[in-house]
C-alpha cells in the first residue's frame, strides 16, 4: 500500500446520492479536502491528478460478517438440509479454529473484501474462548487478532463482540457453544470494556456490541447488554428462522422483535440482522424506532432462510444496509442485486427498488458500524474510493449509471480501492492462493 496526499479526477462518481461526470477530489491526511463536481484541473496542478476511469463509489460497508464461515464455502452447499443442519457443520469448523487459524483466515477474508471494494466491515464475533469455554490467558485474544487481521488487510473494522449465554430458550451451552459464553451479561460487559480499552487509539478499529439472538441471550440479560452498549453500535440476529419466533413466543409470549423492544434494545443505534420472518407489527416497531436492518440476501438464500419484507421495512422507516454474513459470496454488488431479484421471486412482480436506493444501501452502512465520517465523497469525510470498470465484459453497454453498478457489475469489476487515503495494491490471485492455503490447512 502507498499513501498519498494527492488528487484524483474521477470519470464518474457517486456524490450527493447521484452520479456525476468529471469529479475532482483532493486528499489530505486521509480525508477529502476538496470535492468539485465538473472540476477542471489546471495543466500545472501539483501533484497532477490521477485519472480513474469508470464509476467511482465512496467505499462499501459490509455490516454483517462471520469471517471464519469462509471455510465453509463450496462445502456446505453440496448437502441437503436446513439452516439447523448447516449450523452443525459450522459448529464443526468453529471447534477447530485456534488463534493462528483465526488470524490467518480472517486476514485472507478481509483481503478478499478489500479487493471487492469493501472499506469497512462489521465483524459479528462470538468465537471468544478455548474449547470447553476456558478463557485464553488474554481473554480478548481472538478479538484482538481480528482487529489486527483487518489492519493488515487494509480495511476498517467494527468488532461487534457478541453476548452468547444460552444454547437455546432455557437450554445451557453445549459442546462448541461453550467457546462462545461468558457466563452472564455482566462478565461479558467487563470483558468487552477491556477489549475497547485495548483497541482505543487504533484509527482503523472500533468496538461495538452484539446480542447473538433472543435464543442465545435470556430476556433478563437483554437490558444489561443494551445498557453496556450505550454509545456503541449494537447488532443482533433477528427472526432469521420461524423456529426462533415459535420458541420465543413459547418462552415469553411475544415475538423476538417485541422482546427486544421491551428490553430497550431497539433504536437508532441498533441494527438487526436478517429480519426475515417478521410480521406487520414487528415491521412497525422496527420502523418507528428507526432501527437499522442489515440484509444478507446471498446467505439467506444459501441457507434457505426465506425472503424478508425488505421494502416494507424501508417504507416503515428502517434504514437498510447489506452484509456478506456467511461469506457464501463476498460481493456487495450481488447483495444489492439480490435484494431486488429475491423480491421479484417472492411477489412475481418486477421493479420494487430503484438502483439508486440499492446503491445507497451498499455505501450507507458505515454509520451503523460507528463510522459517521465514512460513506460519502465529501469534504472532511474519510478518503475511500472504489472504482468499478464500466466497460468490462459484464458492464459494457449498460449505460454507466447506477443500474450498471447494481444490475451488471460484480466484485471482479473493482479496479481501484483507496481506504483512508491508502491505495490497496494486493493482487486478487495472491489473495486466492492465501485463502486456498489457510482453508486447506484448517480442514485437513
Amino acid at each position: 500500500m502507498t499513501r498519498y496526499d494527492t488528487a484524483y479526477l474521477l470519470e464518474r462518481a457517486w456524490v450527493d446520492d447521484a452520479l456525476h461526470d468529471e469529479v475532482l477530489v483532493e486528499v489530505s491526511g486521509g480525508r477529502f479536502s476538496r470535492v468539485e463536481v465538473g472540476g477542471r484541473v489546471a495543466l500545472d496542478a501539483d501533484p497532477a491528478p490521477t485519472r480513474l476511469a469508470g464509476i467511482t463509489l465512496p467505499g462499501l460497508a459490509n455490516t454483517h460478517s462471520h469471517a471464519f464461515h469462509r471455510a465453509l464455502r463450496g462445502r456446505t452447499q453440496r448437502d441437503r438440509g436446513t439452516f439447523w443442519s448447516w449450523r452443525e457443520q459450522m459448529y464443526a469448523v468453529a471447534g477447530r479454529i485456534d488463534p493462528d487459524a483465526m488470524f490467518e483466515l480472517a486476514r485472507a477474508v478481509y483481503r478478499e473484501m478489500a479487493a471487492a471494494g469493501i472499506t469497512t466491515v462489521g465483524e459479528f464475533h462470538y468465537l471468544h474462548h478455548q474449547a470447553g469455554g476456558t478463557p485464553y490467558e488474554e481473554p480478548n485474544l481472538m478479538g484482538t487478532l481480528l482487529v489486527e487481521a483487518a489492519r493488515e488487510a487494509g480495511i476498517r473494522i467494527t468488532l461487534l463482540d457478541a453476548c452468547y449465554l444460552a444454547g437455546g430458550f432455557g437450554e445451557p451451552l453445549e459442546g462448541v457453544q461453550r467457546r462462545f459464553g461468558d457466563g452472564d451479561a455482566e462478565r461479558w460487559a467487563l470483558r468487552v470494556e477491556a477489549l475497547a480499552k485495548g483497541v482505543a487509539g487504533r484509527d482503523h478499529a472500533r468496538v461495538g456490541a452484539a446480542i447473538h439472538s433472543v435464543r442465545a441471550v435470556p430476556a433478563d440479560q437483554l437490558r444489561v447488554v443494551a445498557e453496556a452498549a450505550v454509545g456503541r453500535p449494537l447488532h443482533v440476529h433477528l427472526s432469521e428462522q420461524p423456529a426462533e419466533n415459535e420458541g420465543c413466543r413459547a418462552a415469553y409470549g411475544v415475538s423476538p422483535t417485541r422482546l427486544l423492544h421491551d428490553a430497550g434494545v431497539l433504536g437508532r443505534g441498533t441494527t438487526v440482522v436478517h429480519a426475515t420472518h417478521v410480521d406487520a407489527w414487528d415491521v412497525a416497531l422496527l420502523g418507528v424506532t428507526g432501527t437499522t436492518v442489515s440484509l444478507c440476501p446471498t446467505t439467506e438464500r444459501d441457507l434457505a432462510d426465506g425472503v424478508g419484507p425488505a421494502l416494507r421495512l424501508h417504507e416503515a422507516g428502517s434504514p437498510l444496509t447489506l452484509g456478506s454474513d456467511s461469506q457464501a459470496v463476498v460481493d456487495l454488488f450481488e447483495e444489492m442485486r439480490a435484494t431486488e431479484l429475491h423480491e421479484r421471486l417472492a411477489t412475481q412482480r418486477r421493479g420494487h427498488w430503484r438502483a439508486e436506493q440499492l446503491l445507497a444501501a451498499g455505501v450507507g452502512g458505515h454509520a451503523s458500524l460507528g463510522w459517521d465520517d465514512a460513506g460519502r465523497i465529501a469534504v472532511g469525510q474519510r478518503a475511500d474510493l472504489v472504482t468499478v470498470d464500466s466497460r468490462s465484459v459484464r458492464t459494457a453497454g449498460t449505460g454507466a449509471d447506477a443500474g450498471t453498478v447494481v444490475f451488471a457489475a460484480s466484485a471482479a469489476d473493482v479496479t481501484h480501492v483507496v481506504v483512508d487515503g491508502w491505495v490497496l495494491g494486493r493482487e486478487v490471485g495472491e489473495v486466492g492462493r492465501e485463502l486456498d492455503d489457510v482453508v486447506g490447512r484448517l480442514l485437513s
